[in-house]
């Protein structure tokens, strides 16, 4: 008997575990420019685990998250049946989701640098004059947006946001999300990383606001080396940049399916998570649940 697989999605499996409960299982596939490649990532799946163990236990006098254990040892015994799960599964608690990505920003980039390019606002909110590239915000941003089943999120304004989820509910996940956002990156800046952006995802659980799917981690996250942040640049990160720029340089038309991955740029895809995770937490990743296993196949 096995557990049954109610969603799958670009990384993750998420399987019904009874009682309430889900096992969200992180796979090693990788996606730039709304595209799964062929060539997993080997591990990169317990790096997003293993971050957002670490931060849920960071986070916890801040808001509950929905995780119960990653101890594969109180996973159904049904789960067994799931191939590669140790080190990569998270047993966590059903969540009645909120219907919107809550993204936080402290520093300008991506769409935000390119709205700021054409209109000198972030989210439709003007900011200060003559900033550029990379540069920090006077204050972290709350910038929602929608979850798209295809294609991109659209961002939202603040207002459309209160519509959406009610005027309290939107001011408790704002609150949530800001002070989770201000805790990381003051964590990961001592640590020599600025964290520049990141998404939350937030569920209400026995009616209470929870921290839910992953928690800062690069993949939901730009994380910059303080060390060579310099505003006017594009900062060097540690996600899955090796992957863009090589897709970038292929010619690829992003629509077709992507090229076959060389094997130099999914090692260094490794590496960065890797480090992202160790430089972060100050843990060591082969003491991670299965990793020293994965080594050895």
């Amino acid at each position: 008997m096995t557990l049954e697989r109610v969603y799958s999605g670009k990384v993750r499996d998420i399987y019904d575990a009874g009682d309430g409960l889900l096992l969200m299982v992180a796979s090693d596939r990788i996606s730039a420019f709304d595209r799964v490649f062929a060539e997993p990532v080997p591990d990169k799946g317990r790096v997003l685990t293993a971050m957002t163990a670490f931060w849920s236990g960071e986070l916890a006098e801040l808001a509950p998250t929905h995780l119960v254990t990653v101890d594969p040892a109180s996973f159904p015994r049904e789960a067994a049946e799931i191939a590669d799960l140790t080190g990569r599964a998270m047993l966590v608690r059903r969540a009645e989701m909120l219907p919107v990505e809550l993204i936080v920003r402290g520093y300008l980039s991506g769409s935000a640098w390119k709205e700021y390019q054409r209109s000198g606002t972030v989210h439709g909110v003007e900011v200060a004059p003559g900033l550029e590239e990379s540069s920090a915000l006077e204050r972290p941003m709350f910038t929602p947006s929608t979850k798209a089943t295809e294609g991109h999120d659209i961002n939202i304004s603040y207002e459309q946001c209160e519509e959406l989820l009610g005027a309290d509910v939107a001011a408790r996940a704002r609150e949530i999300c800001l002070a989770a956002y201000a805790l990381g990156a003051a964590h990961a800046r001592g640590r020599g990383i600025i964290i520049a952006d990141t998404k939350f995802e937030l569920g209400v659980i026995n009616g209470e606001l929870a921290i839910c799917d992953e928690i800062l981690t690069p993949d939901s996250s730009r994380f910059w080396a303080a060390d060579a942040w310099q505003p006017g640049t594009t900062a060097p990160s540690f996600d899955k940049q090796p992957v863009r720029d090589w897709a970038e340089s292929t010619g690829w038309d992003k629509q077709s399916a992507p090229p076959p991955m060389p094997a130099e740029v999914i090692a260094a895809t490794r590496d960065r998570y890797v480090s992202a995770y160790e430089q972060i937490s100050g843990l060591s990743f082969s003491q991670w649940w299965g990793v020293s296993e994965a080594s050895q196949r």
